[in-house]
């Protein structure tokens, strides 16, 4: 049953908050403001369509949260989640006294709906394919929800950062495509939505009434600039309190009252392969590739030496779950026995051949991300040394779906919270069609696959860390694709004003959302 709440009475308010609210933009330097910049403006807010998919969206809370380093924590729920003996059933009791934006209480009612809508075809979620593993959730109690399970699932407590939305919101089955949450969010969380001038910037306010105190940080004001250096420029000129670069643009954009930061992440970028290419999906073509790339070099030349090299996606942050051993040697003359053995011969120009086939594809990058144009451009310089063509193409992230099956792109994501989030959907067959950047390779191992799903089932946390080596192991014995380097994330920020600022391990998600502003919320004026 819905509560007896009016959501058009709640986003009335919400919008009647906004034309009231709506003042000049936070100034550089002033006292609890902040205005900052990010090269990436989001397409929605809702977190049904992806707002926010690991845990630091502004607006929502969700029932947990990532601490930052290694651990999720309450948030919307009051203690960790509780799981039945094979952990095809979890528990959560949740929060009371917390009230949504339109000053609306939070409840089950509110959980039920946002999960429920979240694997329901009827509203056209694109985290879907995330909750796979969900059956069905029910409110136990008006402060207790009920998760239960398809298969026995150990990595379930990192899918409870969804954020919440009001049940109103949901109350018809209907595509979100057309959601009034995608411009007008209403949550629970520590922020408020002021203003988004689409193109050019939002504003944000302090939630004066969020259960966990009004932020000391009152305005947040984010301006999108997509271009790297355009960024760099305007911060160097004193335009902003901070932003994400690059790193070596970062190190060159720091000034006086500034400094550079570089976060730990998750976050690889590699090279997807389209496996099913006469060339890039070739077995020799693909190992000589992962052996002929200087990862070494790319991390110290192109990122200032801030990152660490990739050859599987699960990094040494992870612990135990992370495979040691699962490494390619950087080796251009075995990569080039490799292909000598598999019939791929030199041509009078050096570039290689077989039964008439030119080695030769395509990789695409975003054309708007520097970091990316650099690391494909490396990567074909690479491949080039070792007879194999690479053809750059700088494209329009709408066009990138239709161009999946024949070129490859160079992939980024990561998502420090789990193993099973961070390489199931890049490796599973299974993830293959569930959307656009999953396994978008299309790559095939059945050892990988058997290793994977064995490891997100199983709950002896030992046994569970050897399926994921497992999985590493027979993954680079065939690999799919390129893996180069999990980056570090850089800033740059304004020194003094207010202090609270640590260092997290990110996921791939950077930007003002996460970043040393990750846990603003949290911040207090300098003494």
């Amino acid at each position: 049953m819905l509560k007896r709440r009016s959501l058009v009475v709640g986003l009335s308010v919400v919008v009647g908050v906004v034309v009231a609210g709506c003042a000049a933009p936070s100034q550089p330097g002033e006292s609890g403001a902040m205005l900052l910049a990010d090269g990436y403006e989001p397409e929605s807010l809702n977190p049904l369509l992806g707002y926010g998919a690991e845990g630091a969206a502004k607006f929502y809370d969700g029932l947990l949260a990532f601490d930052g380093r290694a651990q999720l924590r309450p948030v919307l729920a009051v203690e960790q989640p509780q799981a039945n003996a094979d952990a095809t059933s979890w528990t959560v009791k949740l929060r009371d006294g917390v009230e949504f934006h339109d000053g609306t209480p939070f409840d089950a009612e509110d959980v039920v709906a946002t999960y429920r809508a979240a694997i329901d075809p009827a509203y056209a979620s694109t985290v879907s394919s995330d909750y796979d593993m969900l059956a069905d959730v029910q409110a136990v109690d008006p402060h207790t929800v009920r998760f239960d399970l398809e298969f026995p699932y150990s990595a379930w407590p990192s899918k409870l950062v969804l954020g919440i939305v009001p049940n109103e919101a949901l109350s018809t089955p209907s595509s979100q495509e057309n959601s009034p949450l995608n411009t007008r969010p209403v949550g629970t969380g520590p922020y408020r939505l002021v203003e988004w001038r689409q193109g050019d910037q939002m504003t944000w306010a302090a939630n004066p009434d969020y259960w966990g105190g009004a932020p000391a940080v009152h305005d947040i004001t984010v301006v999108f600039a997509k271009d790297d250096n355009t960024r760099a420029q305007r911060l160097a000129a004193g335009e902003f309190d901070g932003t994400v670069l690059p790193p070596v643009l970062a190190e060159g954009a720091a000034r006086d009252g500034f400094r550079v930061v570089h976060h730990e992440t998750a976050d690889y970028r590699s090279i997807a392969l389209p496996n099913t290419h006469p060339v890039a999906g070739d077995r020799a073509v693909r190992t000589a590739l992962n052996l002929a790339v200087d990862r070494d070099g790319m991390i110290k030349a192109l990122l200032g030496g801030h990152g660490k090299p990739a050859y599987t996606p699960i990094p040494p942050s992870m612990g135990a779950h992370h495979e040691p051993a699962a490494t390619f040697a950087h080796d251009p003359r075995q990569a080039g026995r490799i292909l000598d053995d598999a019939g791929w011969r030199v041509g009078a120009d050096g570039i290689r051949e077989r039964n008439g086939t030119r080695a030769k594809f395509t990789v695409m990058y975003f054309a708007d991300d520097s970091l990316r144009r650099d690391l494909a451009t490396g990567f074909a310089s690479d491949a080039n040394k070792v007879g194999i063509e690479v053809e750059l193409a700088g494209v329009d992230r709408s066009a990138v779906a239709g161009r999946l099956a024949t070129d490859g792109i160079v992939l980024g994501g990561g998502n420090p919270m789990d193993p099973d989030p961070q390489v199931y959907s890049s490796l599973s067959s299974s993830a293959i069609g569930t959307g656009t950047y999953n396994n978008p390779g299309q790559y095939r191992n059945a050892e990988v696959d058997a290793a994977l799903d064995s490891a997100r089932r199983e709950l002896d946390p030992a046994k569970r860390a050897e399926a994921y080596r497992q999985a590493q192991r027979a993954y680079v014995a065939d690999p799919g694709l390129v893996y180069l380097a999990f980056i570090d994330h850089s800033y740059v920020l304004r020194d003094g004003g207010s202090t609270g600022y640590q260092p997290p391990v990110e996921p791939h998600t950077h930007g003002t959302t996460w970043g040393p502003w990750w846990n603003v919320e949290t911040w207090k004026p300098s003494a």
